[in-house]
């Protein structure tokens, strides 16, 4: 004679159904909320780079149109690759490097305004890390530019190295850089996961950006020397239809 079964073991599956519902709702809750806390990775909205890259556990949303541009790992800072032997002082000087850096700007800004169009804005990252080390951003002033730099972009090379340019999410460096390395009190150095923009000379940005304005200004010039050409044409014009009336008797 079978042992008699435990009385809830006898409970049918409507009833078994009506027990478990609490606990399967709360658990259904918590992998929605953990789904959608996984939607963005806040760094790679800021920054454009997350140091997780592929592997990281939230979402990197890659806009398919941006006025910014992300060239990856391009610059090479000549002190971080010239230490002496014991790595405690550097070859290169601060001068020689300020002037090694100033040339690369120079060359990769105006480069970016011949071939693409005008630029807002570009930024070096003096960053360490594998994400951000020698990244450079360009703001251009045209959504159209930038889709146009990042497809030629990826079929050239610099320093015999292949490029690899892709639109950024960046648009407010401000939000994107590390305030305590402007403030000179970063304590991550390299390191850390927000941008270290290196400075160019005051010179070179007076040059560049100066340029830049002097060239706008020509050009509205240039469209309002257009627009007086066509308003004194026409003011022109409109005397000698008067004259005309005038001479045939018509208003």
């Amino acid at each position: 004679m079978s042992a008699a079964r435990p009385s809830w073991l006898l409970l049918d599956r409507s009833r078994w159904r009506s027990i478990l519902r609490p606990f399967l709702v709360q658990k259904k809750t918590i992998s929605v909320l953990f789904v959608i806390s996984r939607v963005n990775c806040s760094f790679y909205f800021k920054i454009g780079a997350c140091r997780h890259g592929d592997r990281c556990s939230r979402l990197h949303n890659k806009p398919t149109f941006s006025q910014t541009i992300l060239i990856q790992n391009i610059y090479r800072n000549p002190q971080n690759s010239a230490q002496t032997a014991d790595a405690s002082r550097c070859a290169v000087s601060d001068v020689e490097m300020q002037e090694h850096y100033d040339g690369f700007f120079e060359e990769v800004f105006t480069e970016m305004e011949e071939k693409y169009g005008d630029v807002e804005e570009m930024n070096v990252c003096d960053n360490l890390g594998d994400h951000l080390v020698g990244n450079v951003y360009v703001k251009f002033r045209r959504e159209e530019d930038a889709e146009k730099a990042v497809l030629d972009l990826n079929n050239r090379w610099f320093n015999a190295q292949p490029i690899h340019a892709e639109l950024s999410p960046v648009t407010d460096f401000r939000e994107a850089c590390c305030r305590q390395y402007e403030m000179g009190e970063c304590t991550r150095g390299g390191f850390c996961n927000f941008m270290h923009l290196k400075p160019i000379s005051r010179e070179l940005r007076r040059e560049l950006y100066g340029r830049r304005r002097k060239r706008h200004r020509s050009r509205s010039r240039s469209h309002e020397r257009r627009s007086g050409d066509r308003s004194r044409g026409g003011r022109e014009r409109e005397r000698r239809r008067s004259r005309d009336r005038e001479r045939s008797g018509r208003f």
